[in-house]
C-alpha cells in the first residue's frame, strides 16, 4: 500500500486523470439514470384468474379455487397464497419467499394450474401471470358539458391511442364507464306468440352472424376464393337476422321479436365524476424500462395542446406524481445542500481552512463515483436514493478527516510535505478501513430484511455502499496527494495585498477561535470528566447504566410510544361506502354526494380558519366512483374488493402541501367529514383515509376455520370488541351481506313433466342472467352479444313466476306452477388464506399518532384468547403492518446477531485481540438511550423504520471507537504508561472523533427539522443515526476508556489468581504482549 500511495504522491499528475475519470464517467451514470417515484422492486406476487359467467361464489369456490389451491401446495418458493371467489370470477395471489425466483415459481404455479384434472364447463382460459411493479405518473380526467358517456368513452379512446404512440409511454388505464355489450332483449309475450325459445334465437344468431371460407375455384386464368361474408359490428345490423321462416315464405326476423341495442354493462357500474360532473379518468403507468419524470413532461405537453384545440371538452390534471416526486427531489437537494454546507462550516471552522477544501472535495468525487456504478444495480433517481445520499454526507468526509489531521500533525513534526502525506495515511490505514468496512456491513443488513421495509430501504444501503468505497479510495489515494501538493503542507510567503490572503488570513482567524473553541472544549470539559470517569470508574458507568435503564422502562412504560410504522401525511382523503349487496345505484349515489356536501363544507370551514387571505382554494377537486372503492390497495395484498351498484367513494384532492400552510394537515379534514357526517344507518363500510398506512392496515387480524358458523360468529364478537376500543375507528371486514336470493325448489309434479334442476335453471339463467351468443371484435374492444329478457321484465319478481318452461315434450308451464320460491342472504364472497376460509377485519387509528403496536397487542392478549376459546374452531393471524413489521423483526434477529459477529471480527482482526471489539459493541446497547429520547423531543413513535436507523448507527459508532483505540495502542506500542496511553488517546483523538460527529449529525439536521409532510417517512431513521451519534461520541470519549480501564484491572487480577505474579497494567495489553514476542 505505500508504494501506491507513494506513486500516487510523487505523480499528482496522475491523480488528476483519476479524477477527471470520476467526473466524465460520473456526469454520464447521471444523466443515465431514470427517475421513478419509488425504488424498482423486482415483483413477488402471481396472480390467478379465473371467469366463469353465472356462476355462485360456492361454484367458484367448489370448482376452480379449491382445486388449483391443493395443487400449490408444497410448491417451492411460496410463501402463502390468498384467494377470493365471487359471483363469476376466482382469484388467487400466490405471495412468494423474499429469496426465491418468481420466474421458476411461476412456471411451478402454471403446471400446478394445468394439473387440475377438470374445470366447469364454460370457464373462460385461466390467467396467471406476475404481478408486475406499474407506478402511476400522471393522473387527469376528462369532462365535458352536455356530452354522453359513450362520446366521452371514445375520445378518451382516441387520447389513449395517442399517448401510446408518444416514446416512453406505454400503460394506460382508462375508467368510469363498463363494458360496450350489445343486448338482444325479449319478452315473455313475443316468445309465446311466436312459438319461439331463447336456444332458437341463440341459434339464429351463432348460424347467421358469421364470416364463413367455402374453399377456392381455380381457372386457367385466375384463382377465386369462395366466401360469405355475413358479420355484422353493430346493433342495427343484426335486427335482419332471419330467426323462423314460416310455409308462406314470409321470414321472421330478428328486429321483429327483440329490440337490438348496444349499452354499458350494468352488471357493476362504474362511473366517475369530478365536481359533479361526468367524466372518464385516465390513470398512466410507468413501467421499470420508463422513465417517470420524462413521460409526465410528455404528458403535460399533450394536455395542453388538447386544451387549446377543444373548448367544451377539458382534461384536467387530478394527480401530477412528477411534481410530487420533483418536490420530494428539491426538498432532498435542499436539504442535502444545507447538510453540505453545514459540513463544509464545520470543517472550515475546527480545520485548517485549505485542509478543509481538500477533505470537502472528497464529497463530488465520492457521489460522482457511486454514480457511475448506480444504474448496474437497478438504483433510479427516488426518494429512498436520494434520501441516501443525504445519510451518507456526514459519514464521507469521517475518514477524511481523520487523514488529513493525522498528515497535518506529520507535517508540523517537521516532516516534508510528500511524507507526511505518506506516513500520515498509513498510521491510520488500519483504523480508517476497519472503519469502512464495519460502516458497510451495518449498511448491507438492511439488504437483507425481509418486507417492504428492506425492500424499499435497500436501495439506500445501496447508495452508502457504494459512496463508502468510493470515498475509501478518495481518502487513502487520492486526498494525500492533493494534501501533498497544496498550500495546506507549505511554508511560504502570501502575497499581502491579494484577495486570497484577505480570505485566508479571515478564515484563519476564524480557525484559531475554532481551535481555542476546541481546545476549551477537550481542556476544560471533556478532561475533567474524562479523569472524574477513571478515577470513579464503577459510579460512573452505573449512571450510564441507569440512564439505559431509564430509557428501557420509559419505552416499555409507554412514556416513549411506539408503533409499527408512522404514518404518511398526503394531500388527498379518501371515503370509502359500502351498502347492503343489492343496494340500487340511486340510492348509494345520493348517500355518497351527502358526504361530498359535507366535505366541501369541512374544507371551506379550514379554509376560513386558516387562508383567509389566500384566494386558492384548499380542495381542488373532488372525484366521486360510483361502483368501486377509492384505491384498490387490499387487492395487492390479496383480498378483492366486491364492488357494484352498493360501492361508492371519493377522492377529495387538497392544495399541495408544499403550497398551502403547514397547519392545515389531511387527517383534521378527514376528522371533520367523519364529525359532520356521523353513522350511516346500514352502512357495511364507511371509512375514511387520510395517508398511506406503510405495511398495511394498523390493525388487521384474519380469522380461520372451515366451520362457517364458527366463522361468522367469531367475527361478529370481534367487531363488537374493536367498536368498544375507544381508539380504533373505521372498522370494516371483508364479509359482506350478500345479495338476497330467490331460492328455486321444485315441486313433485316438475320431474313428472320430465323436467330437472339443470334443464329449468338453464332456462331461468338465459332469461335473467343471459345467453353469451357470440364475442365481436370491434378495433381492440371484446363486444359481448347477449340474449335476454328486457330490462321491464327482469325488475320484478313476478315475473319470475309468469316465466313459461318449455318441458322435453315441448310443452310450455309457468315457473310457479312446477316451482316454489323463498329469499335468503348467499355469500357474495368467499376468502381463503392458505386453503382454510377466512375473514379479515380491519381497523384505523383515530389519533394517527396513537401507537398501532399497543392496539394490536391489547387485542393478542385480551380479546384473541376468549375469542379461541369460545370457538375451537378459530384460528387468527395478524397481518397488515403487524406482519410486515414482524417480518423485518424476525428476519433483523438474523441479520443483525451476524452482522455483529463480523463487526467483531473485523475489528478483532484489526487489533488482534478479544476484549476491545467486545468493548466496542457493548457501546451500541448505550446508545440507544438517546435514539428513544430523540424521537419523544421530535414527536415520533419508536418505530420499524427507527430500527433501520439503528442498525446503520451501528457502523458509524464503531468508527470512533476504532480511531480512539488506535491510537491507544499506538500509544502502548509507543513505551507510554497505560494510564498515559489511555488518557492521552482521549485528548489527541478528541478533535478527530468530534469532528467526524457532528459533521455526521450536521448532514441529517435539516431533515430532521424539515416540517414538509415529504420528509416523515425519513425521519425516524434520520433522528436515530443523528441522535445516537452525538450520545456516541460521549460515549466513546468517555464510556469507552472507562470500559478499558474495567477490563484492564479484570485482566490483571485474572493472571494474579492464576499465576500470583503482579504485572504492570501494560503487561497485559495486546499491543504490549506482541510487541515482546516480535524482540524475541
Amino acid at each position: 500500500m505505500r508504494r501506491l500511495i507513494t506513486y500516487f504522491v510523487n505523480y499528482p499528475k496522475a491523480i488528476n486523470i483519476l479524477v477527471l475519470f470520476f467526473i466524465v464517467f460520473g456526469t454520464a451514470g447521471t444523466l443515465a439514470l431514470k427517475s421513478s417515484f419509488y425504488p424498482l422492486i423486482d415483483p413477488k406476487f402471481i396472480e390467478i384468474s379465473a371467469v366463469l359467467p353465472g356462476a355462485s361464489p360456492e361454484e367458484v369456490e367448489e370448482g376452480i379455487v379449491m382445486k388449483i389451491e391443493e395443487n400449490l401446495k408444497g410448491i417451492e418458493g411460496v410463501d402463502r397464497y390468498y384467494s377470493t371467489s365471487r359471483e363469476n370470477l376466482g382469484y388467487i395471489l400466490v405471495e412468494t419467499l423474499e429469496d426465491s425466483d418468481v420466474d421458476n415459481v411461476l412456471i411451478d404455479v402454471k403446471n400446478a394450474v394445468d394439473k387440475v384434472p377438470s374445470f366447469p364447463l364454460n370457464l373462460e382460459p385461466i390467467v396467471v401471470k406476475k404481478m408486475e411493479q406499474q407506478e402511476p405518473t400522471f393522473i387527469f380526467s376528462l369532462t365535458a358539458e352536455n356530452i354522453d358517456l359513450s362520446s366521452l368513452k371514445n375520445i378518451s379512446k382516441k387520447i389513449e391511442v395517442d399517448l401510446r404512440n408518444l416514446e416512453g409511454i406505454s400503460q394506460i388505464s382508462t375508467s368510469g364507464f363498463s363494458d360496450n355489450e350489445i343486448e338482444i332483449s325479449v319478452n315473455e309475450k313475443l316468445l309465446s306468440k311466436y312459438n319461439l325459445t331463447f336456444y332458437e334465437i341463440l341459434d339464429a344468431v351463432q348460424k347467421s352472424n358469421i364470416i364463413v371460407s367455402g374453399g377456392t375455384i381455380k381457372t386457367n386464368e385466375e384463382k377465386f376464393l369462395i366466401r360469405s361474408n355475413n358479420k355484422n359490428y353493430y346493433s342495427n345490423q343484426l335486427n335482419e337476422i332471419v330467426v323462423k321462416s314460416f310455409p308462406s315464405g314470409n321470414n321472421l326476423k330478428l328486429g321483429d321479436v327483440a329490440n337490438v341495442y348496444e349499452k354499458f354493462s350494468d352488471d357493476e357500474p362504474q362511473l366517475k365524476f369530478i365536481d359533479n360532473k361526468s367524466s372518464v379518468i385516465m390513470t398512466v403507468l410507468s413501467t421499470k424500462n420508463e422513465d417517470l419524470l420524462e413521460s409526465a413532461d410528455k404528458i403535460r405537453l399533450y394536455i395542453n395542446d388538447f386544451n387549446k384545440k377543444n373548448e367544451n371538452i377539458q382534461l384536467i390534471r387530478l394527480k401530477d406524481y412528477s411534481e410530487v416526486l420533483r418536490q420530494r427531489t428539491n426538498l432532498l437537494l435542499e436539504n442535502g445542500g444545507l447538510g453540505i454546507l453545514l459540513v463544509l462550516g464545520l470543517l472550515s471552522l475546527f480545520l485548517n481552512t485549505r485542509l478543509a477544501f481538500w477533505v470537502a472535495f472528497g464529497l463530488p468525487i465520492s457521489f460522482l463515483g457511486m454514480l457511475i456504478f448506480a444504474g448496474n444495480f437497478n438504483i433510479t433517481i427516488n426518494i429512498m436514493s436520494l434520501f441516501g445520499m443525504i445519510v451518507v454526507i456526514g459519514i464521507l468526509v469521517d475518514d477524511a478527516i481523520v487523514i488529513a489531521e493525522n498528515i497535518y500533525k506529520h507535517y508540523e513534526s517537521g516532516k516534508s510535505a510528500a511524507d507526511s502525506a505518506v506516513d500520515g495515511t498509513l498510521e491510520v490505514l488500519p483504523a480508517i478501513v476497519s472503519a469502512i468496512i464495519t460502516t458497510i456491513i451495518s449498511f448491507a443488513t438492511l439488504l437483507l430484511l425481509a418486507g417492504d421495509v428492506g425492500n424499499f430501504f435497500g436501495e439506500v444501503a445501496m447508495i452508502v455502499i457504494i459512496t463508502l468505497i468510493v470515498s475509501l479510495i478518495e481518502a487513502l489515494i487520492i486526498l494525500p496527494s492533493h494534501l501533498a501538493h497544496s498550500d495546506a503542507l507549505k511554508r511560504k510567503k502570501e502575497d499581502k495585498n491579494g484577495i486570497l490572503f484577505t480570505f485566508f488570513s479571515t478564515m484563519k482567524k476564524l480557525n484559531q477561535r475554532g481551535y481555542r473553541a476546541m481546545d476549551w472544549l477537550r481542556d476544560k470539559i471533556y478532561t475533567p470528566m474524562l479523569r472524574f470517569g477513571l478515577e470513579y470508574r464503577f459510579l460512573s458507568l452505573s449512571g450510564f447504566i441507569a440512564a439505559l435503564m431509564l430509557t428501557v422502562s420509559s419505552v416499555f412504560g409507554g412514556i416513549i410510544p411506539m408503533t409499527f410504522f408512522p404514518t404518511i401525511a398526503s394531500d388527498f382523503v379518501t371515503v370509502d361506502l359500502k351498502m347492503p349487496m343489492g343496494t340500487s345505484t340511486k340510492v348509494t349515489d345520493s348517500i355518497i354526494n351527502v358526504i361530498e356536501k359535507n366535505a366541501i363544507i369541512a374544507g371551506n370551514e379550514l379554509q376560513e380558519k386558516y387562508m383567509k387571505d389566500d384566494e386558492r382554494k384548499l380542495i381542488q377537486n373532488i372525484q366521486k366512483n360510483i361502483g368501486n372503492y377509492a384505491d384498490n390497495l387490499e387487492m395487492v395484498a390479496g383480498v378483492g374488493n366486491i364492488e357494484g351498484s352498493s360501492v361508492a367513494s371519493l377522492e377529495i384532492y387538497m392544495l399541495d402541501s408544499e403550497e398551502r400552510t403547514q397547519d392545515i394537515k389531511s387527517s383534521m379534514l378527514a376528522s371533520l367529514i367523519r364529525e359532520k357526517t356521523g353513522t350511516i344507518p346500514g352502512a357495511e363500510k364507511f371509512i375514511i383515509n387520510d395517508g398511506a398506512n406503510f405495511g398495511g392496515s394498523p390493525v388487521a387480524i384474519s380469522l380461520l376455520s372451515n366451520n362457517k358458523s364458527d366463522l361468522k360468529n367469531a367475527k361478529d364478537d370481534l367487531i363488537e370488541n374493536l367498536k368498544s376500543n375507544p381508539i380504533l375507528v373505521d372498522i370494516a371486514h371483508n364479509d359482506p351481506q350478500g345479495f338476497k336470493e330467490i331460492d328455486i325448489q321444485l315441486k313433485e309434479n316438475a320431474y313428472a313433466l320430465g323436467l330437472d334442476f339443470q334443464m329449468v335453471m338453464n332456462q331461468v339463467r338465459s332469461a335473467f342472467f343471459g345467453l353469451e351468443a357470440q364475442r365481436i371484435q370491434r378495433g381492440n374492444e371484446d363486444i359481448k352479444l347477449w340474449i335476454r329478457y328486457d330490462e321491464s321484465s327482469r325488475s320484478e319478481i313476478k315475473n319470475l313466476d309468469n316465466m313459461k318452461i318449455v318441458t322435453p315434450s315441448g310443452r310450455k308451464v309457468f315457473l310457479k306452477e312446477i316451482a316454489n320460491f323463498s329469499i335468503k342472504r348467499g355469500d357474495v364472497a368467499i376468502n381463503h388464506l392458505n386453503g382454510e376460509r377466512e375473514i379479515k377485519i380491519t381497523a384505523n387509528l383515530i389519533d394517527p399518532n396513537q401507537s398501532a403496536s399497543d392496539a394490536v397487542f391489547g387485542i393478542q392478549q385480551n380479546i384473541i384468547p376468549i375469542i379461541e376459546e369460545k370457538y375451537p374452531t378459530i384460528e387468527t393471524s395478524f397481518e397488515g403492518q403487524y406482519r410486515e413489521a414482524n417480518k423485518t423483526i424476525e428476519s433483523s434477529k438474523i441479520v443483525f446477531p451476524l452482522a455483529l459477529f463480523l463487526i467483531f471480527c473485523v475489528i478483532g482482526f484489526t487489533f488482534r485481540t478479544y476484549s476491545q471489539p467486545f468493548l466496542l459493541l457493548l457501546l451500541i446497547p448505550f446508545s440507544l438511550t438517546t435514539v428513544a429520547w430523540g424521537h419523544l423531543v421530535h414527536g415520533f413513535p419508536v418505530n420499524v423504520i427507527s430500527l433501520l436507523g439503528v442498525i446503520a448507527l451501528v457502523g458509524i459508532l464503531v468508527n470512533d471507537g476504532l480511531v480512539l483505540i488506535s491510537k491507544f495502542n499506538s500509544n502502548l506500542r509507543a513505551g507510554k504508561s497505560y494510564d498515559e496511553s489511555l488518557f492521552g488517546a482521549g485528548k489527541e483523538r478528541f478533535r478527530a472523533i468530534f469532528l467526524t460527529s457532528i459533521t455526521t449529525m450536521a448532514g441529517l439536521a435539516p431533515i430532521i427539522f424539515e416540517k414538509s409532510f415529504q420528509a416523515q417517512l425519513l425521519k425516524p431513521m434520520a433522528i436515530s443515526i443523528a441522535y445516537g451519534i452525538g450520545y456516541a461520541t460521549f460515549l466513546t470519549l468517555i464510556l469507552l476508556p472507562i470500559l478499558l480501564s474495567l477490563t484492564n484491572t479484570f485482566k490483571l487480577n485474572f493472571v494474579w489468581l492464576r499465576s500470583g505474579k503482579k504485572l504492570d497494567k501494560r503487561e497485559v495489553e495486546a499491543p504490549v504482549i506482541e510487541l515482546k514476542r516480535e524482540k524475541k
